[in-house]
Formats: structure tokens, sequence, C-alpha cells
């Protein structure tokens, strides 16, 4: 899954280098084993944006670092770009992100899709776990968005967000990105007209993901 994540990152137009980002030797081996670069990092990190942090306070040269996380085998490199781009373009932006429409029923309900709202200037207002906006009254003008795990920071702001504690909805709901909302920070969202990565947290999403590798491995 990880070769799969790498290779799709190499994709994308606007990143200069990929890295992985592991405590674990055995992810470091099959890394270099085809051909990626691999960075060890601490083991005690809390979040995932922790160990984002080490790698980039070893990279003053870099002013955008794109975290991609290696659980999205399907990740496609235009929205890699699309994350990267707001920061590029918005000097005075932070953080990004990106989300897509939801369209199948069946994960507005399902805690493992991540759900997001904004506001009017396309900046992220909230995530959850649950549905929102809320179902019983749906409308075409609140339509749902499904949160894409792929976000872009500032360097400077990805090395001072560390050292905020966690904040109280970001526990309750186990997202990190509301760690930067509680804190009064924005978060520009990109949306992705025609993109559904399938993040694989469960069983049924490795399945999932393996059927359309296949089917595509067919095509090609």
């Amino acid at each position: 899954m990880i070769q799969h994540v790498y290779e799709r990152a190499c994709r994308a137009k606007l990143l200069d280098e990929v890295l992985v980002a592991t405590d674990t030797p055995e992810i470091a081996t099959a890394v270099e084993a085809f051909g990626g670069r691999a960075v060890m990092t601490d083991a005690n990190h809390a979040t995932g944006t922790d160990r984002l942090a080490e790698v980039a306070a070893a990279l003053p040269q870099a002013d955008v670092i794109v975290n991609i996380q290696g659980d999205e085998p399907l990740i496609d490199p235009a929205a890699i770009d699309a994350v990267a781009e707001l920061l590029i373009q918005q000097p005075d932006c932070l953080m990004s992100s990106a989300m897509t429409a939801l369209d199948d029923p069946s994960e507005v309900e399902d805690p493992s899709v991540v759900k997001v709202v904004t506001a009017l200037d396309g900046s992220a207002l909230y995530f959850s776990r649950s549905p929102i906006p809320t179902t019983h009254s749906k409308t075409p003008e609140s339509e749902w968005r499904k949160h894409i795990g792929l976000y872009a920071y500032r360097r400077s702001f990805l090395l001072e967000l560390t050292k905020f504690p966690p904040t109280p909805l970001e526990k309750a709901e186990s997202l990190e990105q509301l760690r930067v909302l509680e804190n009064g920070f924005r978060i520009a969202m990109v949306e992705l007209s025609a993109h559904d990565s399938i993040g694989v947290d469960t069983t049924d999403d490795l399945e999932r993901v393996r059927a359309i590798l296949e089917a595509r491995k067919s095509i090609d």
C-alpha cells in the first residue's frame, strides 16, 4: 500500500521531493526496496502531525509541506497539487485540505468517513464523523462533503501547531485537524469534482481498494 501512495505522490507536479516518514524499520526497508526514500523518526510521537513536523524541522529550505497519508493508495496526484497550489497562490494561507461530494448514502452515517462543512469563503467550519449538516433537512444547498485526508502546511505553521496541546473537540472526534480550528486558525478547502480516494481504515476498505486496483490493472 505504501508503494502505491508513494508512486502516486511522485506523479504530482508541484512536489520537489517525496519522503516516507516512519518509526518502523520494516516500513523503511520496504520503501528503500522499491526505490523510495524513507526517513526514520522518533517512535514516541503522539500524532502523525508530530511525526511530520520532525521531518519538516530538518527541511529549512521548504516553505510548503504536504502530508500525504500512507493509507490513501488511490490518492490522485492532481489532488496533491491542488492543496499545494492553494498555499503557493495565497501567501497568507497557513493550511489547506481537500473535500469532495459525498454521493454514497451508506457513507453518510459511517464514522470512518469524515464529513466537513465550510464557510462561504471556502474555509472549513467543522469536521465530524457524524453526518453534517444534519440529515433530516438535507437540501441542494447543504449537500454533504467528504473530507479527503490530505493536508498542506506552511512549514512555519506546522512547527508551531505541534506546540499546541490536544483540544476538546479534537479528542471528542479523534480528528487532529480540529486542533487548528479550535485555536482560531483557518483551513482553506479545495473541492475536488471528480475524486474519491478511499482511506484504508477497515478490512472492508482494504478489500474495496484491492478490487479497484485489480480492475485498473486489467484495463491497463
